[in-house]
């Protein structure tokens, strides 16, 4: 295992070292203001454990305030016509494009992410989604219909809900944000996005280069602090329309029990399991490859980590040794290090617990093939772990059934195309999944066969602003990009218009 190696050290730009020294205020009605209590924290580089910068702790109080500049912010933007809205839009793209060194810089410090995954694709990414959602505003329509009727005219219009809330995580900070910022706002809504307290770098650029691009006061802000707190309070806001979450499923419990207050909107991007099939026919070396990546992109971190391996048994010992060695290649350290390949994890409480799943298994019967150790030397100070491949794992194990959001991958063993499908259906997720095959026949009854909001065929982990993407089961409800984003935050709106006839 190549745990690190002595790759150039990416430099930080000014206006990231300048943005880093501040102590970072809450983003309300367009001004960043002081947490009304007064409270504040640090994120940490999980890297090095050392602190980046300071941020406000917001609290009920300040939510309240959020809460009372959204519905201003709303006034003015719904109001908007379409096409007004959709530039200004726009500018704000325009501007996330001009900023995307500043903005990959934050995510791989304060994520640990590699510095070129932040650049190279998810600025890319964020900006693609605010494009696309930006042309939206001139894209909304509704329907006539024909009723039995004839005195009648009967006809919907889309129409925005009001203030809205966003909830998102840190393992993709700056993606999940955007994700939910551009949809809210295309369709005419304020929010009140309030990101992870691990990860709050990103979210409190992109409120800045907001105001920069020009956006009315209120129609978006920032609420940074403990999502026990914050979030909890946004979820069960009588004000708020609609809260969109994008974490673990335990929380999404929550925040669907809170939003039954004033049964607002709820949208759901939950947790997974997601299992990665190959069959005997596809070719190995680029599924191989695509397993191993579909499990140690992001250290693991992805909710839709291809964690389940399944392979048929005429090409299982070919393929595992194939992405065992790969593993064992891939480069760790630093994200602000040229040669990374995988980061640290988020924190050291998370390390623990990923590596508690390792342990767990190997002492239930599971073998450990490779990695599932913590690193030292260099990287001792920051939450570094080698990523594990783990066989001779039961179905029914908690390696198997729960999402361990590390670098664990599990692999399986399977004979036939009805045993795997049945084996990828056990449990309560349904995310994604991934199906490697020539047969097309095989590809179209895995793919319809498999309970899962996303498929992928001989690829993984492809995504559009243009294909919606959710989860069925406990991975979630609703589905975000495309389409389908619009109509969550959008209520339908019927008219009927009595007519008289001469």
């Amino acid at each position: 295992m190549n745990e690190s190696r002595s790759d150039a050290r990416i430099d930080v730009v000014p206006r990231v070292a300048e943005f880093l020294s501040r102590t970072h205020r809450l983003f309300i009605g367009g001004e960043w203001r002081a947490p009304l209590a007064g409270g504040t924290a640090e994120t940490l580089n999980p890297a090095t454990g050392s602190t980046l910068s300071t941020y406000s702790w917001a609290d009920e109080l300040d939510v309240e305030q959020a809460v009372d500049s959204a519905a201003i912010g709303f006034e003015t933007w719904s109001k908007l016509t379409p096409a007004r809205r959709e530039a200004q839009l726009h500018a704000f793209a325009a501007v996330v494009e001009d900023r995307k060194v500043e903005l990959a810089q934050l995510e791989s410090l304060d994520n640990g992410k590699p510095y070129a995954n932040a650049f190279n694709v998810e600025t890319a990414v964020a900006s693609s989604q605010l494009r696309y959602f930006a042309g939206w505003p001139t894209k909304i329509t509704g329907q006539t219909f024909d009723v039995s009727a004839t005195d009648f005219h009967a006809y919907t219009r889309r129409r925005p809900l009001g203030v809205c809330a966003a909830i998102t995580p840190w393992n993709y900070s700056l993606v999940m944000a955007m994700q939910k910022i551009a949809p809210a706002l295309a369709a005419g809504n304020s929010l009140i996005l309030k990101p992870s307290e691990l990860t709050p770098l990103t979210a409190l650029y992109l409120a800045e280069l907001s105001a920069e691009a020009g956006m009315p006061p209120g129609v978006l802000n920032v609420l940074t602090g403990d999502g026990g707190v914050v979030g909890a309070a946004l979820s069960r806001h009588r004000g708020i329309a609609k809260v969109a979450f994008t974490g673990s499923t335990e929380v999404g419990r929550e925040i669907l029990r809170a939003s039954a207050s004033n049964i607002k909107y709820s949208s759901l991007e939950l947790g997974g399991k997601s299992p990665f099939i190959i069959f005997p026919d596809a070719d190995l070396e680029a599924a191989s490859e695509s397993a191993m990546w579909a499990i140690f992109a992001n250290s693991g971190q992805n909710c839709v980590a291809g964690s389940r391996l399944f392979l048929h048994s005429s090409v299982y010992d070919e393929v595992l040794e194939r992405v065992i060695v790969g593993a064992r290649n891939l480069v760790i350290g630093n994200g602000m290090s040229t040669g990374t390949q995988l980061g640290p994890l988020i924190s050291r409480a998370h390390l623990d617990r990923v590596m508690s799943y390792v342990d767990q298994g190997v002492a239930e019967g599971a073998t450990l093939a490779t990695g599932g150790e913590r690193c030292g030397g260099d990287l001792a100070d920051g939450n570094f772990m080698t990523p594990a491949v783990l066989t001779d794992v039961k179905d029914d194990s908690p390696l198997a059934r729960e999402e361990i959001f590390g670098p664990v991958l599990c692999a399986f063993s399977f004979d036939s195309e009805s045993e795997v499908i049945d084996r990828a259906n056990h449990g309560d997720f349904g995310l994604a999944a991934a199906v490697w095959t020539d047969d097309l026949n095989q590809a179209h009854r895995a793919s319809e066969a498999l309970r899962a909001g996303v498929v992928w065929v001989n690829t993984y982990d492809w995504f559009d602003p243009a294909v919606p993407f959710g989860g069925t089961g406990v991975s979630g409800l609703g589905r975000e990009l495309g389409p389908s984003a619009m109509d969550m935050y959008t209520e339908l709106k019927s008219v009927w218009v009595h007519v008289d006839h001469p």
